[in-house]
C-alpha cells in the first residue's frame, strides 16, 4: 500500500439502526489488517459511525456505545408524533455536547452522508455544512424520526434510496471500496425468531410500550402474536433496503463486500454494541483473503 501512486480507498458503511455499532469493529478489524482508508462515507447509522472515524473520534464513540444501557437507550426516546414517533432532539443533543460539531470540509478524512428528499425522492449527498445535521438527516428513519429540514428540503433515512453507499464512495474519488453490508441476512429473520424465543431486548419493548400507549399493541397470547408499530416499521424499511441494496450493489460493485450477520439484532438494540462490534471483527476475518489483494 505504501507509495505515491497507491489507489486511494474509501470504506462505504451502510444502513441498519443499532446493527451499525458493527461498523466500529469492522473498521478495528481493517485497521488491524493495516488498512486505512482514505475516505468514508455513510447511510444512517453508516454516517454517524463514519462521521466519528472522519473526525479522529471513533474512540470516544465506541465508548460511549459500549456503556449503553436499555435506561440510556429509552432516555434518548424523545416522544413526538409530528412527524416521527421520535424526535431525535435529545441524541443530537448529547451528542453536540459531547462531541465539536466542526464543518465536514474540515474534517481530518473526507467524509460524506447520504440523505433522501422526503418531497421528491431525490438521494441527497451531504459533502458540507454541519456534521452533526448531516447524520441526523442521515439518521432521520421515516415514521420514528422527525425529517430535518436543510436548505429548502426535507431529508429523511438515505437508506430509502442508497442503503450501501458505494456510488458516493466513487463520486469522492475512490479507485478501491469496500463497502458494509449490515441487511444481507435480515429478511423474515424478524418474525421467525419471535416465535422461537422472546424477543432480545423485550424489556426496552415494555418501556417504549408504556411510554407510547396505544401504539405499542399489548403482548398477545396467539401463536403468533401480532407485531409492535416499531417492528412493522422496521420490517418495511428492511424490505425497501435489502432490495435497493441488492439492485444498486450489482449495478455498483464494490471491490470487497463486508456482511456482519446482525439479523438476531433489533431496531433500537444499541444496548447491544459489544455483541455488534465484535460481529464487525468476525466479518472481516470472513473476507480476509480479499482484503490481502488490496495490499
Amino acid at each position: 500500500m505504501a507509495g505515491a501512486s497507491r489507489p486511494r480507498i474509501a470504506l462505504a458503511l451502510g444502513s441498519g439502526s443499532a446493527r451499525g455499532w458493527a461498523h466500529i469493529g469492522v473498521i478495528r478489524a481493517l485497521e488491524k489488517a493495516g488498512i486505512r482508508p482514505d475516505m468514508v462515507c455513510g447511510t444512517s447509522i453508516g454516517a454517524l459511525v463514519g462521521a466519528a472515524y472522519a473526525a479522529g473520534e471513533l474512540d470516544r464513540l465506541e465508548r460511549f456505545v459500549l456503556g449503553l444501557g436499555m435506561r440510556e437507550v429509552v432516555g434518548f426516546m424523545d416522544v413526538g408524533l409530528a412527524g416521527g414517533v421520535l424526535k431525535g432532539d435529545r441524541l443530537i443533543e448529547y451528542f453536540r455536547r459531547e462531541f465539536a460539531d466542526r464543518p465536514i470540509e474540515e474534517l481530518p478524512t473526507p467524509f460524506a452522508a447520504v440523505a433522501t428528499s422526503l418531497t421528491n425522492g431525490a438521494e441527497a449527498w451531504l459533502r458540507s455544512g454541519s456534521t452533526l445535521q448531516a447524520v441526523r438527516a442521515s439518521i432521520a428513519l421515516p415514521g420514528l424520526f422527525a425529517p430535518v429540514r436543510s436548505e429548502g428540503r426535507l431529508l429523511v433515512d438515505g437508506g430509502l434510496v442508497n442503503p450501501v453507499p458505494v456510488s458516493l464512495a466513487r463520486a469522492m474519488g475512490a479507485d478501491l471500496v469496500i463497502a458494509v453490508d449490515l441487511a444481507s441476512d435480515i429478511l423474515g429473520r424478524r418474525f421467525r425468531a419471535d416465535t422461537e424465543a422472546p424477543p432480545a431486548g423485550a424489556e426496552w419493548l415494555r418501556k417504549l410500550r408504556e411510554n407510547l400507549g396505544a401504539l405499542m399493541p399489548a403482548a398477545s397470547a396467539d401463536d403468533l402474536p401480532m407485531p409492535s408499530v416499531v417492528d412493522v416499521l422496521a420490517s418495511c424499511m428492511d424490505i425497501v433496503q435489502v432490495r435497493v441494496a441488492r439492485s444498486r450493489l450489482a449495478g455498483e460493485p464494490p471491490e470487497v463486500t463486508i456482511a456482519p450477520r446482525m439479523a438476531h439484532l433489533r431496531l433500537l438494540d444499541f444496548h447491544r454494541a459489544k455483541e455488534a462490534i465484535e460481529e464487525g471483527h468476525r466479518a472481516v476475518e470472513r473476507v480476509a483473503h480479499s482484503l490481502a489483494l488490496l495490499s
